[in-house]
């Protein structure tokens, strides 16, 4: 008796799931969330120095958001790549702080990618950047900040974000050896 019990349960069970999911489960997406754009990059706005803009930010990464369809990138700070390590958790922590906000952006500049460059804040006054290297998810880049978030840094951070340390001080190399071994475990 319990033994038919447990076959009619596995039954419906795969009559109701079939491979596992059920009829009004939407399904897997199956496109590479790193590889997804926010917008045709192409089509992307251009703003120019001294230009603001206010507005939900959609986040591309630690240090990169959309306001206004404008690619903007945060200013004076660089944070991990998506498939780096800490990339994913820079991306969150920088979606934590956007969620349900609406972020004022300030243009300083252009940088050599095309991307607009900007100072970007809070609703309640608070600099991303500063707020991303305070998180310890994001290092000053003083070349373009001027050390403005140097003093901000968390302790330790420098080794532990070793790849966004590497490409300010222009050792590309490390980076190659990086993707080199993430390729051959695929």
């Amino acid at each position: 008796m319990l033994l038919a019990i447990l076959l009619i349960g596995v039954a419906l069970f795969v009559f109701f799931h079939k491979n596992g999911r059920s009829k009004n489960t939407p399904p897997i997406r199956t496109t590479s969330y790193e590889n997804r754009q926010p917008f045709e990059a192409q089509s992307a706005q251009k703003k120019s120095i001294g230009t603001k803009l206010k507005g939900r930010a959609y986040v591309v990464d630690g240090d990169t958001v959309v306001i206004q369809k404008t690619q903007i990138r945060l200013f004076g700070v660089d944070a991990p790549e998506m498939d780096h390590p800490h990339g994913k958790n820079a991306k969150w922590a920088l979606i934590n702080l956007c969620k349900g906000k609406t972020i004022r952006a300030e243009v300083t500049e252009q940088d050599a990618y095309g991307r607009t460059v900007a100072k970007c804040y809070l609703q309640d006054g608070r600099d991303l950047s500063a707020e991303m290297v305070k998180l310890g998810l994001a290092i000053d880049w003083p070349k373009f900040s001027g050390g403005q978030y140097s003093s901000m840094e968390v302790p330790g951070v420098r080794k532990k974000l070793w790849l966004a340390d590497a490409r300010q001080k222009g050792r590309m190399h490390v980076w190659d050896q990086f993707n080199a071994k993430k390729n051959a475990k695929s």
